[in-house]
């Protein structure tokens, strides 16, 4: 009976053994497959930083052709105009990610002036009409400006009343509406635009973080940390400080600490796109900032 019972305890060992290892394996394999169908992150750039001289499908080719992924397009209300671009891109194999919405700034849902505001909402609409149109997922929005006219209370209760007449639109295009923080005086700190983001409770409204428009203020590493999951989109761009003087410089010549930013997007598991937003240039120019990108976002050699 001793034999009998040794003998049965080694099958059932030897069983759930290869059970644990069955389970460990197919475990293996599903971790490998999710990770080779997690999205990295893409490349790419305002498509202002294309020579304006050339023809909207040269200007896509070249940014192809440098290595980017994507492309952000500014509002075109011009619908033929809209067309010749989304065919420009369809040709040369580059999708275009999101739109640079243009009327914020002269028209701002801040104001206290209806006029003001109603041109700001109509070009909201142009845009995510044009997102539709290019099958872009993101309109980047400069929600408000605070100014001497316009209180910081002001602005953030008038813009997210007028922002919410935007949402039944984004959710019938499926076109996310993406708050920007920028030099406006407004959401100068991430745990204000967590909370102004997250009192939206929709799907529909969420964070384009710019890591360079921070860091007069802050650094872009907690940031991201803090608005974690509802950073939508990335604007890229790098920025020195020099005693009283400042200004926007080419990627890693700046005081970005770039490896930090690293760190934070893979703890957040960051996988949308990262749009650089510099001046623009030729294409050794481009080509060389397409490099910049790899080594210091991506971490390429």
């Amino acid at each position: 009976m001793a034999d009998t019972s040794r003998r049965e305890f080694l099958r059932s060992s030897a069983a759930a053994a290869a059970v644990i290892r069955g389970s460990s394996f197919l475990a293996q394999q599903t971790l490998f497959a999710k990770s080779a169908k997690s999205p990295a992150i893409e490349k790419g750039l305002v498509y202002s930083m294309l020579p304006e001289t050339f023809s909207h499908r040269d200007r896509c080719k070249l940014a192809r052709d440098v290595g980017f992924d994507v492309v952000q397009v500014p509002t075109t209300s011009d619908e033929r105009t809209a067309e010749e671009i989304k065919a420009a891109a369809d040709k040369a194999g580059i999708r275009i990610d999101s739109v640079m919405n243009v009327d914020h700034w002269d028209y701002p849902l801040s104001s206290s002036d209806p006029g003001v505001v109603e041109k700001s909402l109509s070009g909201m609409r142009t845009s995510m009409h044009n997102a539709k149109l290019w099958n872009s997922d993101v309109v980047l929005l400069v929600p408000a400006v605070v100014n001497a006219q316009t209180s910081y209370r002001d602005a953030w209760t008038r813009s997210q009343h007028h922002i919410r007449k935007l949402i039944p639109l984004a959710s019938d295009l499926k076109v996310v509406i993406g708050i920007e923080e920028v030099w406006n005086k407004f959401l100068l700190s991430p745990l204000e635009m967590q909370r102004y983001i997250a009192e939206f409770d929709s799907p529909w409204i969420q964070a384009w973080f710019d890591t360079g428009n921070v860091l007069l203020y802050g650094y872009p590493q907690d940031w991201i940390r803090t608005l974690a999951k509802s950073i939508v989109k990335l604007h890229i761009k790098d920025f020195k400080h020099e005693k009283d003087r400042y200004k926007w410089v080419n990627l890693g010549d700046g005081d970005t600490d770039w490896p930090e930013v690293r760190k934070a997007l893979a703890e957040i598991n960051y996988a949308g796109s990262a749009i650089v937003e510099l001046e623009g240039g030729d294409e050794a120019y481009l080509r060389d900032v397409n490099r910049r990108l790899d080594q210091l976002l991506l971490g390429n050699p």
